[in-house]
């Protein structure tokens, strides 16, 4: 079983806040299934299981909020006797401008909490993990915490549609084709459009 977890804060004060991007592209992807996420015992999590190619998936948004996320990825993993490489991590990062995606089949936390919370309750950092970028405050004067929990503003807004739809057709390629070979085809900077 494969395991796709959108990382991200329960509840609706964080709704729809740059750190939620995780779970955004999660309801998105149980959505496009017809699935309902859904709570299950011992789980900390929301999930629901999809069928994708062949491939038994279980979609997962943890409910232990963001600095906690490893505690409900042990479990999910354990749960479903899955291994780390079985698992993709979506979720934000300030240092990609926003939009960008990058998928990784390993590595470090890059100071992400929810990331680091993972890479320690598994001790390891061999699992896959799509960052999707949500850009740096500007004028560099908020703080960096304040930014991540704000909601995209209107302009951003009617661009987090088609990046959580590309965000969506890149975990689902993970899924068929493996981590190498979606890197290669989602990983490429893409040219700004024309103002």
């Amino acid at each position: 079983m494969k395991l796709i977890v959108g990382l991200g804060n329960p509840g609706r004060f964080y709704a729809g806040s740059r750190h939620n991007i995780g779970f955004l592209v999660v309801d998105a992807l149980a959505k496009g299934y017809g699935v309902k996420l859904k709570s299950a015992f011992g789980c900390r999590s929301l999930i629901a299981k999809v069928k994708l190619e062949g491939s038994d998936v279980l979609l997962a948004e943890p409910v232990t909020y963001m600095n906690l996320s490893g505690r409900a990825v042990a479990t999910l993993l354990k749960k479903n006797k899955a291994a780390a490489e079985d698992l993709l991590v979506i979720c934000d990062d300030m240092d990609l401008e926003l939009g960008r995606l990058k998928l990784r089949g390993s590595g470090s936390s890059g100071g992400h909490r929810g990331l680091e919370s993972i890479i320690v309750s598994l001790a390891s950092r061999e699992f896959s993990r799509l960052r999707i970028g949500i850009g740096r405050p500007p004028g560099e004067r908020r703080e960096a915490a304040e930014y991540v929990l704000s909601p995209f503003n209107r302009e951003e807004k009617k661009r987090v549609v088609k990046i959580v739809d590309k965000a969506c057709a890149c975990a689902m390629a993970w899924v068929i084709e493996g981590t190498e070979k979606t890197m290669n085809l989602f990983n490429k900077k893409e040219k700004e459009p024309a103002q």
